[in-house]
C-alpha cells in the first residue's frame, strides 16, 4: 500500500521549493479573508505586484515627453518592441528576429494565414483538430471562404478515435499523409484548450513538410506552461496571446513567431503596415512596402506600449525564475496533484470524475480538465464558493490549473480536499 499525499506532505514540498518566493511577486486576490486558490491561469494569469510600477514609467514618460517620448525617456517607444525577443525566446525555442509582440492572437492569425494559407489547385486543405478552440475555427472558416472555398470540404477535423478522449499523434500523422498534395496547411493548436492535451508539434510539422504543407500552430495555451523548440523543430509560423501563462492583463498584447527561412521572403503575400517597413525609411512616409527582415516585417502600428509594459513586467519575472526551473516545479505539481485527484477518486464512491486530460507530463501541461460524473455545475459552485477559482466549461468540465509561478503545493492539497466535500455533497 503506498503512503496517502497529506498536508504535511505538501507543506514540506513547498519548503524544499527553491521557487517558492515567486509567489509574493503577485497579486493574489481575497475571495474569503484569507488568499483564494488561484487555478485559472489557463485564463487569465494573476498581476505582478510590479506591473504597476512598469505601467507608471510609461504614463510618467507620456506626461513628462508627449509624443517625444517614442525617442526620449527610459524606454524610448520607437524601439519598445526590441524589449521583447530576448525575454520571450526562451519561453518558444526561438531565435530573436523570429519573434514580435503584436496586435491579438486571433487577429495575428489571420496575417499569418494571409501570408501562409496559399491555396492552388488541387492544394487546398486545412487540418485541425475537433474541439479546437471557437475562435480559430471563425478564422479558419473565414480564411477559405474569402478564397472561395467551403468550410466543410476545405477545413479537415480530425477527432479522437471512438471510446477515447485524446488524438493519438499516429493518427494526426497518417491524415496528413491521406490528405497529401491536397494539403496546403496544418494549423492546430500546441495545448487544447478544454482536454489540455499538448500535441507533438515537432512530429507534426514534419509530416506536413513531407507533404509539401505549411505547418502552424496556436500557443495560446502553450506559451509559458510547456517547453517548444520553435525553430529547431522548423515550425512555420505561430501566434499566442499574453494575458493567461504571461500574466499581461486582460486583453493583453499577443505576438506572433515565423520561421528564418521565411525571414527574406519579400515575396510572401502579406498586409503590411508601417512599422513592419524597412525602420531606416520609415519616417521617409515613402510609398512601396520594403518589409523588416523577419518576423517584425508583419508588424503593421507601433507598439501598444500600455499593455506592452504589464506583458514586461511578468516576463521579467519569467527572467528571474527561469523558465527550464519553472518546467522542472510544474511537473512535480502535476505529479503531486494526480495522486491526489486519484485518492479523492478511490475515496468518493458515490460521484466519481475523469481526467480529461493526458497523465503523461509529455502529452499534458499543468492543465487539468476534470470530468464530474453526477452534478458538475454543483460541484462547481460549491468549490468557488470555498475560495476556489477555477473554471466550467459546458456540459461537465471543471478546468484547473496551477501555475509554478504563484501556486503552492498546499494549494493543490487544499483543493482535493474541498473537491472531496463538494463530491460528497451533491
Amino acid at each position: 500500500m503506498g503512503v496517502k499525499p497529506s498536508l504535511e506532505q505538501a507543506r514540506e514540498l513547498d519548503k524544499n521549493d527553491t521557487l517558492s518566493s515567486f509567489r509574493q511577486e503577485f497579486i493574489i486576490p481575497r475571495k474569503l479573508p484569507q488568499p483564494c486558490i488561484y487555478f485559472t491561469g489557463n485564463s487569465l494569469g494573476l498581476q505582478p505586484k510590479q506591473t504597476k510600477a512598469y505601467l507608471e514609467t510609461e504614463l510618467e514618460a507620456w506626461a513628462d515627453y508627449g509624443v517625444e517620448g517614442h525617442f526620449e525617456g527610459p524606454n524610448p517607444w520607437f524601439h519598445f518592441h526590441k524589449l521583447f525577443p530576448q525575454k520571450i525566446t526562451p519561453l518558444l525555442g526561438a531565435k530573436e528576429d523570429e519573434v514580435v509582440i503584436m496586435n491579438t492572437l486571433t487577429a495575428n492569425l489571420h496575417f499569418l494565414l494571409v501570408s501562409f494559407y496559399r491555396p492552388q489547385g488541387r492544394r487546398y486543405k486545412i487540418l485541425t483538430e475537433a474541439g479546437n478552440f471557437p475562435s480559430d475555427y471563425y478564422a479558419l472558416e473565414t480564411q477559405v471562404k474569402f478564397h472561395g472555398y467551403e468550410f466543410e470540404d476545405a477545413v479537415v477535423e480530425i477527432s479522437p478515435r471512438e471510446g477515447e478522449d485524446h488524438l493519438r499523434t499516429e493518427d494526426i500523422l497518417n491524415s496528413i499523409e491521406d490528405l497529401g498534395e491536397t494539403l496546403a496547411l496544418v494549423m492546430m493548436s500546441g495545448v487544447n484548450y478544454y482536454t489540455g492535451q499538448r500535441f507533438d508539434m515537432e512530429s507534426i510539422t514534419k509530416a506536413a513538410h513531407e507533404q509539401g504543407a505549411i505547418a502552424g500552430f496556436d500557443l495560446a495555451h502553450a506559451i509559458g506552461n510547456v517547453p517548444m523548440e520553435l525553430h529547431e523543430w522548423g515550425v512555420d509560423f505561430a501566434a499566442w496571446c499574453s494575458y493567461k501563462y504571461l500574466n499581461s492583463g486582460p486583453g493583453g498584447p499577443g505576438g506572433l513567431f515565423v520561421h528564418e527561412k521565411h525571414a527574406s521572403d519579400s515575396q510572401l503575400p502579406r498586409f503590411g503596415g508601417w512599422w513592419g517597413h524597412n525602420e531606416s525609411e520609415r519616417f521617409k512616409m515613402k510609398k512601396g512596402f520594403i518589409p523588416m527582415k523577419g518576423a517584425p516585417g508583419w508588424q503593421l502600428s507601433n507598439a501598444q506600449v500600455l499593455g506592452m509594459a504589464a506583458l514586461l513586467a511578468s516576463l521579467d519575472v519569467f527572467e528571474k525564475a527561469g523558465f527550464g526551473n519553472l518546467i522542472e516545479k510544474s511537473e512535480k505539481m502535476v505529479s503531486f496533484l494526480l495522486e491526489l485527484l486519484h485518492e479523492v477518486n478511490k475515496e468518493v464512491s458515490n460521484n466519481s470524475f475523469k481526467i480529461l486530460t493526458p497523465e503523461n507530463f509529455e502529452d499534458r501541461g499543468c492543465q487539468f480538465s476534470l470530468v464530474i460524473e453526477r452534478g458538475g455545475k454543483l460541484v462547481f459552485e460549491e468549490l468557488s464558493k470555498n475560495g476556489v477559482v477555477a473554471d466550467w466549461r459546458e456540459p461537465d468540465v471543471i478546468r484547473v490549473a496551477p501555475v509554478p509561478l504563484y501556486n503552492t503545493f498546499e494549494d493543490l492539497y487544499s483543493f482535493s480536499d474541498l473537491l472531496k466535500k463538494a463530491l460528497q455533497d451533491v
